[in-house]
């Protein structure tokens, strides 16, 4: 239950003001179906970060524990620096994919997934699974709800609401988080 409520929060807070959330606004404007665009996002956030939980099993499986604590610290203490890091204006993607216009689920699990690899919550998933390498399924499904429950709202609330969190609170929130989750793994192992 750690794990899955861990994964969750640090997932969700990191998801907070991502691109990911001006994909979900603007696949909601030109699809106008809500329910597909929340499904594409629920199932592209599973199916990225079951790719990432099984790397994550894979590196604490195959790495020596003092080398993996090392790695995983670090990525951690990664992960909170980025935290701190500010979006680059512009990444938000097109729902214009070609081939992929008639679906609405189909175009947002695409753009999400795509969206999603070697994102900053693909990779905090990596090492969450491979510091909770027992429960790595319960990481895959914390770090996949969490990601999805940030996204979804953006499609209901619209950019009006998303406006008025306080973002750059809630960044720092999380970069404490994932420090004091990497200052852990190093002393706890």
């Amino acid at each position: 239950m750690e794990a899955f409520a861990l994964s969750a929060v640090l997932i969700a807070l990191a998801e907070i003001g991502d691109k990911s959330q001006l994909i979900a606004l603007a696949l909601a404007a030109r699809f106008r179906r809500r329910l597909a665009v929340a499904g594409g996002i629920a199932l592209a956030a599973l199916a990225s970060h079951a790719l990432a939980g099984v790397f994550g099993v894979w590196l604490a499986s195959h790495v020596a524990d003092d080398v993996l604590r090392i790695v995983i610290a670090t990525g951690f203490f990664a992960m909170a620096v980025w935290m701190l890091w500010p979006e680059a204006e512009g990444t938000e993607a097109s729902p214009e994919t070609p081939g992929l216009a008639r679906s609405a689920l189909l175009a947002t699990l695409v753009l999400f997934f795509v969206a999603e690899l070697g994102d900053k919550t693909q990779l905090a998933t990596v090492g969450l699974a491979a510091r909770f390498e027992d429960a790595s399924l319960a990481v895959i499904g914390g770090s996949a709800l969490g990601m999805t429950l940030v996204n979804v709202p953006v499609i209901w609330l619209g950019h009006h609401y998303a406006a008025r969190l306080p973002v750059r609170l809630l960044h720092r929130l999380s970069a404490a988080l994932f420090a004091v989750l990497g200052l852990l793994t190093l002393w706890l192992g």
